[in-house]
């Protein structure tokens, strides 16, 4: 199977008509009613927009739901890849161009997107799944276990770095197919993210924690979020790569509540 049957197989599984917008080369899914309050999903890096599949759907119910593809990682997007931070900020910018007042939700690297751009531009509420390099760095036993699967990428050693992290938790093999498929994609290196030392600004925020996150270190990520006044919400079965796919309950409950 390919990257792109891969795709639109787990895209699929969003169950609910979907849209594809182009943006200037930036690939967008789109779902849930026109006149809905707008919430916009960052995946994390390499997981590309259909891994919100559990969550999307729900969304939709109540919401305009935008899910881009980050130019430069794995995905449909063709747009020139960002270098800076700035250009993160500038992308996101043009994606959200013309929303009113959108909500910003991301995963793992896309947390860390969405803070630095909130932190930068207002937005109205700002929601951060597992946020890697936001609250706190990355264990050194999670970036040695990554460093094989990023010198030498394969379908066998991406889905087996997944295995670890999520501890027996059932991954869906569709996700799990499409997330190493994209591990050989042609992709550029990411911008390197750095944890921003003040927080002050900081919109109404919500952190939601896995709490066996092999990552790095749940409590130190709660703890400093809720000095920084984020509202924490713990998700005491989830991993960091188990959310938001196998955690959708916990993810919707949390983002409507």
């Amino acid at each position: 199977m390919s990257f792109q049957d891969a795709y639109d197989a787990l895209l699929a599984r969003w169950d609910v008509p979907v849209e594809h917008l182009d943006l200037d080369g930036t690939h967008v899914n789109v779902c849930g009613p026109t006149d809905a309050p707008p919430v916009v999903l960052l995946a994390g890096h390499g997981a590309t927009a259909p891994v919100w599949f559990a969550v999307a759907p729900r969304l939709a119910e109540q919401h305009r739901v935008y899910a881009p593809d980050l130019p430069g990682d794995a995905g449909l997007s063709t747009a020139p890849p960002p270098r800076t931070t700035s250009d993160l900020v500038n992308w996101l910018s043009g994606v959200m161009k013309g929303l009113d007042d959108p909500f910003l939700v991301g995963h793992s690297y896309g947390a860390w997107v969405a803070l630095t751009y909130a932190l930068q531009t207002p937005v109205r509420k700002l929601a951060l799944i597992d946020p890697t390099d936001c609250f706190s760095g990355l264990k050194p036993s999670y970036v040695a276990r990554a460093l094989p699967m990023l010198l030498k990428p394969s379908e066998r050693r991406h889905e087996a770095f997944i295995r670890w992290e999520t501890q027996g938790l059932p991954v869906p093999e569709d996700w799990l197919h499409l997330a190493a498929l994209g591990s050989l994609e042609p992709t550029t290196r990411p911008v390197r993210p750095r944890r921003p030392t003040d927080l002050t600004g900081l919109p109404p925020t919500l952190v939601l924690v896995a709490d066996r996150s092999k990552a790095h270190d749940p409590e130190a990520v709660a703890q400093r979020a809720e000095s920084a006044g984020a509202t924490v919400v713990h998700v005491p079965d989830a991993s960091h790569h188990s959310l938001p796919a196998l955690h959708a309950d916990a993810v919707v409950d949390a983002l409507t509540g």
